[in-house]
């Protein structure tokens, strides 16, 4: 059975079909990589997952169970965490209190636990030097970790990655691709959109290539990406 499985959705913005008919499933402990040119509907998709948005026709499901209606905290509770492209830390408080913050009203622990938790994710994503800055007076990596390790203090199951490599150095992406390796090593399951290519293929199964709304391709990372068309709408070259 499919951790997450979307079937038919489709979202519209007035006359605009941002997602069209689109139907995947994600195997529990597996990352899939989101492909697709700007504008092609892949943060609309993530939204729909995690109740950011209401889906217009379809079906969402997580764990076998129908979330369509449930709201995202809902979601979150549930156990479907998400990243966002822009950080959106609480700017004025500590790091360590986004984290118990986000322990505390997206995992639902008790202060005791939030405290625990907040403790091992700053290990876990190497943001223990900063517990105790202001999370606005962060360097961009450092943000884009913090981003991570909220999504991670809410304890998910699936976990939503929006560019997270997106505005990084070299040099701090791949840092961020070993930060993710450990995650994706203790089993939690990852759909991750990147447009740093070879970053998302170090770490996707499967990839899944979305144009104007719809699937444009789907499967393994190689062949997905020696795919003609694929090639020609997201890389602009011709096979």
């Amino acid at each position: 059975m499919s951790l997450l499985a979307l079937h038919a959705v489709s979202k519209s913005y007035g006359a605009l079909k941002v997602t069209d008919d689109i139907s995947l499933a994600v195997k529990k402990g597996e990352t899939l990589g989101i492909l697709g040119p700007n504008g092609a509907g892949k943060t609309t998709l993530f939204n729909l997952i995690s109740g950011d948005a209401r889906v217009d026709a379809g079906r969402v499901e997580y764990e076998g169970r129908d979330v369509t209606a449930l709201k995202p905290h809902q979601r979150c509770h549930a156990g479907i965490g998400r990243s966002y492209q822009v950080p959106q830390p609480f700017g004025n408080m500590s790091v360590f209190e986004n984290l118990v913050t986000a322990a505390c009203f997206g995992a639902q622990q008790t202060e005791h636990e939030a405290w625990e938790t907040a403790h091992e994710v700053l290990q876990q994503t190497g943001l223990m030097p900063h517990a105790n800055k202001p999370a606005g007076g962060l360097t961009l990596l450092n943000r884009k970790r913090l981003e991570l390790a909220r999504a991670l203090a809410t304890r998910p199951k699936l976990l939503l990655l929006d560019e997270i490599a997106g505005g990084l150095t070299e040099h701090e992406a791949k840092q961020l691709v070993e930060e993710l390796q450990r995650i994706k090593s203790r089993g939690v399951t990852m759909i991750w959109i990147e447009h740093v290519v070879h970053a998302l293929l170090s770490l996707a199964d499967r990839l899944f290539v979305i144009n104007f709304g719809q699937k444009l391709a789907e499967g393994e990372p190689l062949a997905v990406m020696n795919d003609a068309e694929v090639r020609r709408v997201y890389m602009g070259m011709e096979a």
